[in-house]
């Protein structure tokens, strides 16, 4: 059964203050299979921004320092539990199967270019932010790579988070790293670091296949042994190597 997430506004008090880019390694808290996965209830702060508190309070600081530079930040998506990434995965399975006639594998694979696996999100967490710059007025889909490059709408606010983000402890996951494997390029997805590194380390310590068979969705008799583990080698844990 889906628990109701709360969602609190934080103090704005310190936001004057930067996160250094090396973290201390006291961060020894115990996080829940079910929290690990999106499936337990977190307390998420800042309405539309949707992230645990010290992770909200730093992106405050660096909202608040971008648009002194002439940048809008938004969140165009942030904490999304287990069951709406299932939503999101079962609606992009039938699609491809249905209406492109696609075989259940490659349907698979064309999912996993950007989307995870329901239950292996980083987004379960609370910590990652898919960002734009709310000044440009476009159409169309606005988490396109092409959009944060040279001569798109959002390619200022790109050059400044190269330049900033890692001040406030957020850090680009999926770069352009040519041999990276996994996740496509994806320049809109931060993470805040302090947080997510240990929870990272938590979830590495799971049994994520054992935990996927316990699942149900389209696609997932599909799953196997090997597929898991190349996922979980790719696309989990061949990112940034900062956030490992």
């Amino acid at each position: 059964m889906k628990r109701r997430t709360f969602i609190k506004t934080a103090s704005a008090s310190g936001l004057a203050c930067t996160i250094p880019p090396i973290f201390p390694s006291f961060f020894n808290a115990d996080y829940s299979t079910e929290e690990l996965m999106g499936k337990e209830e977190i307390e998420l702060f800042g309405e539309g921004i949707n992230l645990r508190e010290e992770a909200y309070t730093s992106f405050l600081a660096m909202k608040k320092a971008a648009y002194s530079d002439g940048f809008d930040i938004k969140i165009a998506s942030s904490y999304r539990d287990f069951y709406r990434q299932r939503g999101i995965w079962e609606r992009k399975y039938l699609r491809f199967t249905e209406e492109d006639n696609m075989t259940p594998l490659d349907a698979i694979d064309k999912i996993i270019e950007y989307s995870t696996i329901p239950g292996t999100s980083r987004h379960h967490w609370g910590t990652d932010i898919d960002i734009i710059d709310g000044y440009p007025k476009i159409t169309g889909d606005v988490l396109v790579t092409e959009k944060f490059e040279a001569g798109g709408p959002y390619e200022g606010l790109k050059l400044w988070m190269d330049e900033n983000s890692v001040k406030y402890g957020f850090y680009l996951v999926y770069t352009d790293n040519p041999r990276r494997r996994g996740f496509k390029y994806e320049p809109w997805h931060y993470s805040y670091a302090p947080l997510s590194i240990p929870m990272l380390t938590a979830y590495r310590k799971l049994n994520v296949l054992k935990l996927l068979k316990k699942e149900d969705f389209f696609g997932s008799e599909h799953f196997t042994t090997g597929f898991v583990k190349t996922y979980l080698q790719d696309n989990i844990l061949d990112i940034n190597p900062t956030l490992l």
